[in-house]
């Protein structure tokens, strides 16, 4: 049987899913839906239909319509809007979390207060407020440096923490601005971030290979937060800066979360700050990151509709395997992204040559378009993340050669991009820290 895929979403991830989709070996009908047309999932898809992608109606109609079988929902906001649910209701299955569980991401005081509750492994010391004046107190008086985050949604830009983005009255100042009344106030924790994704379904929880995003806009990680500038990966399941301990130590962490939760499935995104006391829980997302698994997708070689199948059949989830390879992903954005950014750049990457570029050092290229305007006459920037460029080959530094040989090819006028990710001395230099953190 021919499975029809419903893909919501249209951002560099869902291209990613897209792809994964395209290339797999079950047969299956793509359709895709998002409130912009994405040009990559565009090209992918039988059909794609321009909608609201937090209107659950809209997308269950849309659903209905061409018939599917299974669902892919690719960004948080559908799941917060109860998407899945209603899809659901309609007899559609969706892997994706409801929304309740999705509140895992969604609520940033629930999932505190969830770990707190069920006693789940890398807890931090916390409090969640209701009234900014309130938390505004707390983080003067708090003995020590903290993360301040609103409490819902806020597209990994809400985030700021004191000691390094700002002063702690810097920090009162920002949340007494904002439109935000419910805020979580964390101890600042010091070390180095990575995260892990899980397909989740029954009593599975199987992991993929670790990833380190890099959310800071500039380059040397400075500037304030974006979506994710860039990430990479290794040949190995950890980062060169990582442990087999560490990573079965996050294991853990996920697996104590999916029993607790009870009836998760989906894909559940662990990211972790490995810290001198040990691996601690920074967040949790209810799916894929954007741009994480535009490096785990890539070199995935279990077939991903086969996945999606198992899960909604009830049986075990096939076991994942994965290309022994070094992925780096580089996103392109307008210039001044995130705080002025101007649009209008036309995107001149050409795909064919990117994979001529690639084969110089023995690797691939892909690209994964994410907010662009598609016009008559080409495709344009947004005021968002444009394209991201990922580079695959055997080792870390050959995969961002790859990457950014590509981007020399696209040239860099109108864009912004981190030309550091991946790079050897920022990758040693992460080496270095956790040597520092664990006393060799």
């Amino acid at each position: 049987m021919t499975e029809t895929v419903l893909l919501v979403g249209g951002g560099g991830r869902e291209h990613a899913i897209a792809r994964a989709v395209d290339e797999a070996d079950e047969p299956a009908d793509l359709y895709a839906c998002a409130s912009n047309r994405n040009p990559g999932i565009a090209r992918l898809a039988e059909d794609f239909e321009t909608l609201d992608e937090n209107d659950p109606d809209a997308v269950v109609d849309y659903a209905l319509e061409v018939g599917a079988t299974i669902a892919a929902i690719g960004p948080e906001s559908p799941l917060q809007a109860g998407v899945v649910d209603a899809l659901e209701d309609a007899d559609v299955y969706a892997f994706a979390p409801r929304e309740a569980d999705a509140r895992i991401e969604t609520d940033k005081a629930f999932q505190r207060e969830f770990m707190e509750r069920h006693e789940i492994p890398g807890r931090i010391d916390y409090a969640t407020f209701e009234d900014v004046d309130e938390a505004c107190d707390y983080v003067e008086e708090y003995d020590g440096d903290v993360a301040v985050k609103p409490v819902g949604l806020t597209g990994g830009k809400g985030v700021r923490v004191t000691g390094d983005q700002l002063t702690k009255s810097e920090a009162v100042d920002y949340m007494r601005d904002s439109d935000w009344d419910d805020w979580v106030v964390e101890e600042r924790l010091v070390g180095e971030e990575f995260t892990i994704q899980a397909f989740v379904a029954g009593d599975d929880v199987l992991v993929t290979p670790a990833v380190q995003d890099h959310k800071r806009a500039y380059e040397g990680d400075e500037g304030p937060n974006t979506g994710g500038m860039g990430s990479y990966t290794a040949p190995e399941f950890q980062l060169p800066f990582m442990t087999e301990a560490d990573s079965f130590e996050a294991l853990q962490v996920l697996e104590a979360t999916v029993d607790a939760l009870d009836d998760y499935r989906g894909i559940l995104y662990g990211q972790f700050m490995l810290t001198a006391d040990g691996i601690k829980v920074v967040e949790f997302n209810a799916r894929f990151g954007d741009p994480e698994a535009m490096n785990t997708l890539p070199v995935l070689e279990t077939d991903y509709v086969e996945v999606m199948q198992a899960a909604r059949d009830g049986r075990p989830l096939p076991e994942l395997e994965f290309q022994n390879r070094a992925t780096v992903c580089k996103y392109a954005a307008p210039e001044g992204y995130p705080v002025d950014p101007e649009a209008g750049t036309k995107v001149t990457v050409d795909e064919a040559g990117a994979r001529e570029v690639a084969a110089d050092y023995d690797g691939d290229a892909l690209l994964f378009y994410a907010s662009v305007d598609e016009r008559d006459d080409g495709i344009y920037t947004t005021t968002s993340r444009a394209f991201a460029v990922v580079g695959i080959a055997d080792t870390i530094s050959d995969a961002e050669a790859v990457a950014e040989a590509v981007l020399d090819e696209a040239g860099d006028e109108g864009l912004h991009v981190r030309h550091d990710v991946g790079k050897a001395d920022l990758v040693q230099s992460r080496i270095d820290h956790v040597e520092e953190l664990r006393g060799d």
